[in-house]
């Protein structure tokens, strides 16, 4: 019931955001219209067209905006679900996004409901399935999906059940980047598990598991871009192409350097704002330092568990090595949404319905922002 509530009142938004985006003038806006823009379309191309062989080039030789940048399960399942749609692409992506957002809200309750209370589990759904991206669980996107395998994955890692992680690896890593934080979290966990083996023990069995899926992890983080080389005849084809989309920011800066996205950006925003661009690093400093003692010390996030927030720590450390951070941000930090379980955890009524209606206010801004008023790069969902 919380999943169709939240779904509900989506849908008022994205109605009231068609009609709204008719009368700035973009003529017959639907809501299938919001829910397939950006890169709902780039997923319907490699659904119906598939990969380019040869790389996408502008005058200067550059590599330009292509589907390499997105990975394959989404728009296959999408398409396989098409065919029993009467080849409707746009209605079978919104369907496969809506059932894994219901997958993922109950694996996300499952997994909070380990460490939290059985009403803060719920809550924290509720926050999540009502909250400011949610607009994704009705979108060509593949945030619904990755996020099933994603809190599937995770609880399957708080239950010890490692032989399901040997198959839900390789669908988070076909579905978004990110299974590389799921190495580092493996990683991570081996470590704290080693370290409490006294009051924890630690089988050999598990330590196996543990060092083999990381390295699966790894192996299928890296796999994309040997597939995307060996089918383009160009090694560096996935880097290029991602990097294309922030040629629009800050030009050719000679190819990817960790952690230098989010130092360009810094500078970048803090012009853009009329600010001095030292501020800029100074905040990304005092960012980074407010996550790792939000992670380390605040008891609410403590009570979550080690996995979720090693998965945390994990994946924000991936972030900052490889994204480039602009309106998609966003979007970006879903992953982290167990923290909602954080959040959840006060008892008091007035603080969880003051947080969901919080979560509300800035769905609807966002859909107003990205899908309604989003019509450049820099308002990009």
């Amino acid at each position: 019931m919380i999943y169709l509530a939240a779904r509900a009142i989506t849908t008022v938004f994205l109605l009231v955001g068609a009609a709204m985006a008719d009368r700035t003038g973009e003529g017959g806006a639907t809501i299938g219209s919001l829910s397939m823009r950006w890169d709902g379309q780039w997923y319907w191309v490699v659904a119906t067209a598939g990969y380019p062989a040869d790389l996408p080039l502008d005058a200067t030789g550059h590599v330009t905006q292509n589907a390499w940048a997105f990975m394959p399960l989404y728009p296959v399942v999408a398409r396989a679900l098409s065919f029993l749609l009467g080849g409707q692409y746009p209605i079978a992506a919104i369907v496969v996004s809506l059932i894994a957002g219901y997958v993922a809200c109950l694996a996300l309750y499952h997994l909070l409901h380990a460490r939290i209370d059985r009403v803060a589990a719920l809550w924290a759904v509720a926050l999540f399935a009502a909250g400011p991206l949610a607009a994704l669980f009705q979108m060509g996107y593949a945030e619904s999906l990755f996020l099933m395998w994603l809190f599937l994955a995770l609880l399957a890692l708080v239950r010890r059940r490692f032989g399901w992680l040997y198959l839900l690896i390789p669908l988070m890593g076909f579905t978004r980047p990110g299974v590389l934080a799921f190495a580092l979290l493996l990683a991570l966990y081996g470590i704290v598990r080693w370290r409490h083996r006294a009051s924890d023990p630690l089988p050999a069995r598990q330590i196996v598991h543990i060092v083999a899926l990381g390295l699966l992890a790894v192996v299928v983080g890296f796999s994309w871009q040997w597939i995307a080389g060996i089918v383009t005849g160009d090694a560096g084809a996935y880097m290029k192409t991602e990097l294309s989309w922030r040629r629009s920011w800050i030009g050719d800066d000679g190819g990817f350097v960790p952690f230098d996205g989010f130092v360009q950006a810094s500078a970048i925003w803090f012009r853009v704002w009329g600010l001095p661009e030292p501020l800029g690093y100074v905040a990304l400093a005092l960012l980074v330092v407010a996550g790792a003692a939000l992670l380390l010390f605040e008891p609410h996030v403590r009570r979550l568990g080690v996995e979720v927030r090693l998965w945390c720590a994990s994946y924000a450390l991936y972030l900052l090595l490889v994204f480039f951070p602009q309106s998609s941000i966003f979007r970006l930090l879903l992953p982290l949404a167990p923290l909602y379980g954080a959040l959840a955890l006060p008892r008091h009524p007035a603080w969880r319905w003051s947080m969901l209606g919080v979560g509300l206010a800035l769905q609807w801004w966002w859909i107003d922002q990205m899908l309604v008023l989003g019509t450049t790069f820099t308002q990009i969902p």
